[in-house]
């Protein structure tokens, strides 16, 4: 098994500013390459900042498809949609003439709009050439709860389908989900972690495979997709 490359920076800015650039260059290169590249982005706090300076970089971002990792089943202008974070935050300036697409549709569940938020990402390159993701203090990553009901987190896990609902038992909202196997058809994956209660988060999901008890370990423990962790203090 490939260990994931762990990079620590002095400061959240410091971390921003690197992984700001490294996402550039993979995306600029995909778009070169291959015509078009794809990023992946999750909510929170955290990438705001990396948002900011990745919005500045000189992409041809008209080529760049843009979608999130997971997605509260709220409207796209609600406090809590991840939809909205990114629309604030990353579509401006220069990332304005990105082609984004959310996961939340009109159906009243993401029980009923899974299969439509799959279908929208269709066009979207087989393989996305960046996948950001973050950790929560309980090990999940994505909307891959461990409070999720079993069923639930193994379809998270195992579906070959893009998108698939989750209704987590300790976080609000349902919440719709790209998948394991969608997001490990990517060239890279970043794991975003800032604080020192992070970083022992991160220690603990090196322990064991349980995904069951962290699902974060899903990502680590692969080798299929390289992954790299930036963290901070």
């Amino acid at each position: 098994m490939k260990e994931a490359v762990f990079k620590s920076f002095d400061s959240a800015t410091q971390l921003a500013e690197k992984l700001a650039d490294k996402i550039a260059t993979l995306l600029q290169e995909g778009v070169d390459n291959r015509g078009t590249a794809s990023l992946v982005v999750s909510g929170g706090s955290t990438p705001i900042e990396l948002f900011k300076l990745l919005r500045i970089k000189n992409i041809d971002w008209q080529n760049v498809y843009i979608t999130l990792a997971d997605e509260r089943w709220v409207d796209a202008d609600d406090s809590a949609s991840n939809e909205a974070l990114v629309r604030e935050y990353l579509l401006k300036n220069k990332a304005s003439s990105a082609k984004f697409t959310g996961l939340k549709n009109m159906f009243a569940t993401a029980v009923e709009g899974a299969a439509l938020a799959s279908e929208k990402l269709e066009h979207f390159p087989e393989k996305f050439d960046v996948v950001i993701l973050g950790m929560g203090n309980d090990g999940h990553t994505c909307s891959w709860f461990p409070c999720a009901q079993p069923s639930e987190l193994d379809n998270a896990l195992t579906n070959e389908k893009t998108c698939v609902a989750v209704t987590p038992t300790s976080a609000p909202h349902e919440r719709i989900t790209l998948t394991k196997p969608r997001i490990l058809s990517s060239r890279q994956i970043f794991l975003h972690l800032v604080g020192e209660s992070k970083l022992e988060v991160y220690r603990q999901a090196k322990e064991s495979a349980d995904v069951n008890e962290m699902p974060i370990r899903a990502v680590l423990s692969q080798s299929k997709t390289p992954v790299d962790v930036y963290w901070s203090c």
